[in-house]
């Protein structure tokens, strides 16, 4: 029994012992490939291993015994920081995300975290742990592979939607001005936050604004702020969007709408950085990206009269163009199966599914308002199919009529047996390509095969 006894306890001796040298520990962690750091709750950074410094780009000579907001001039985890505010937060046992940062030298990096609740010997909490690994090249390989289904926040596999990930990559590092045209619902506000947290401004703020929701007269009170006493109403001074944004980025969205004399107040803040408050007569200075969009062609616009050449040339330095969800119908059941799983959790209930005979619906329908519509009539289908499997009498009316008058019942004329069969062979099987070399739509040649069964 004293030998087992012995036995037994060598290994965990061998254990406490390196463990008890700080130095060991030390070169344990300084081994590991993941980033590891460490703070009290007053956020003064403790420990910071020789990964975090690779991935960083930060020694720990300047890292160590500072907070860790000062020390990396803005908080390193970004908007999910638990420790901005004044009490202490409630923090999980575990908490993993995905984080974009900016290394010393000003490059962004998008890193995998797990952030650690950390307790003493009482079980009192005394600090975090928090190790994170650089994952920036397995999603640059994924885009340039073709093999990424999502990116930031967005959806889509499609060829279109690849090409429009790399572009988000490659602007993202430049500080300059960008312009977004897209169909309405397109999501280009998400792909204006994607650029935004691709570079090395995520740590700061990310401020969109509508331009065409707000009237004439409080359009330039949202962008510049206001002073007290400016207009009847303003009890205090107010800051606008572009003091709210500084260090990071605003996003204009519907800029055509803005009126020729906002045009002007925008284009000398683009031009020099400054503005005045409405009512002001200080001239307030800000470091902020300015990213616009619009569903209508500038440069049509310009040619209209209705917004000004040299402003167009000042916002347009990097167009941008997303796809409307016609263009990449491939992406549609993805798109489905994202807006299932988002409307499952929102409820807490089990993910409902598209059926057979409902999915040829959504392939055919043109879709007018783009991914917003998509998203809108999965929710509708959701509530109408009361749990159980979507199919085509759950969807709304407009995606039912337009699949009966688009594509009517019974086969095309060349969707005979023999040329389905052709052309499944010339495309490998690919239904999609089939019905594009037969000249139809999905949904008929789904049905033609179908009633062939």
């Amino acid at each position: 029994m004293a030998e087992q006894t012995a036995q037994r306890k060598g290994p965990d001796l061998n254990i406490d012992r390196i463990l008890s040298s700080r130095e060991n520990l030390v070169r344990i962690l300084d081994n590991l490939k993941e980033g590891i750091i460490a703070h009290d709750l007053e956020r003064r950074i403790f420990f910071f291993n020789r990964a975090a410094e690779q991935i960083t780009g930060y020694g720990r000579e300047e890292i160590l015994g500072k907070d860790c907001h000062e020390a990396f001039g803005a908080p390193f985890c970004g908007e999910r920081c638990a420790f901005c505010g004044k009490d202490l937060p409630e923090l999980g046992e575990r908490t993993e995300y995905s984080q974009n940062i900016a290394t010393k030298d000003g490059d962004a990096r998008s890193i995998d975290m797990t952030v650690t609740k950390m307790l003493d010997e009482n079980g009192e909490f005394f600090g975090v742990l928090a190790s994170f690994r650089d994952v920036t090249e397995l999603i640059d390989l994924k885009i340039r592979s073709g093999e990424s289904t999502r990116f930031a926040n967005i959806v889509g596999r499609d060829r279109k939607m690849q090409q429009l990930y790399t572009q988000i990559k490659e602007v993202a590092g430049f500080d300059i001005p960008v312009h977004i045209f897209g169909e309405t619902g397109t999501g280009k506000e998400l792909v204006a936050a994607a650029i935004h947290n691709e570079s090395p401004r995520a740590s700061g703020p990310f401020v969109p604004i509508n331009c065409g929701a707000l009237p004439e007269e409080l359009i330039e009170t949202e962008l510049f702020g206001h002073v007290k006493g400016a207009f009847t109403g303003a009890v205090r001074d107010k800051k606008g969007r572009f003091e709210l944004a500084d260090k990071g980025t605003v996003f204009l969205d519907e800029v055509a709408e803005l009126s020729q004399r906002m045009q002007v107040k925008l284009l000398r803040f683009l031009q020099e950085k400054t503005f005045e408050k409405v009512g002001g007569e200080k001239t307030i200075s800000v470091d902020v990206r300015v990213i616009s969009a619009t569903n209508k062609a500038l440069k049509k616009e310009v040619k209209k009269g209705s917004f000004r050449e040299d402003l167009f040339f000042r916002l347009n330095v990097i167009p941008i163009e997303i796809p409307p969800l016609r263009e990449r119908r491939s992406d549609i059941p993805l798109l489905i199966d994202h807006f299932l799983r988002r409307a499952a959790e929102s409820t807490g209930s089990k993910t409902p599914t598209f059926s057979k005979e409902a999915i040829p619906y959504a392939l055919n329908y043109q879709w007018p308002g783009n991914v917003r519509e998509l998203e809108n009539a999965v929710q509708y289908a959701v509530v109408k199919c009361n749990g159980g499997s979507v199919g085509p009498e759950d969807l709304p009316p407009e995606i039912r009529k337009c699949d009966m008058v688009c594509q009517r019942p019974g086969p095309a004329p060349k969707l005979t047996a023999e040329a389905i069969e052709e052309a499944l062979k010339k495309t490998g099987g690919n239904k999609s390509k089939a019905a594009r070399l037969l000249g139809v739509g999905r949904a008929t040649l789904y049905r033609r095969l179908k009633d062939d069964d």
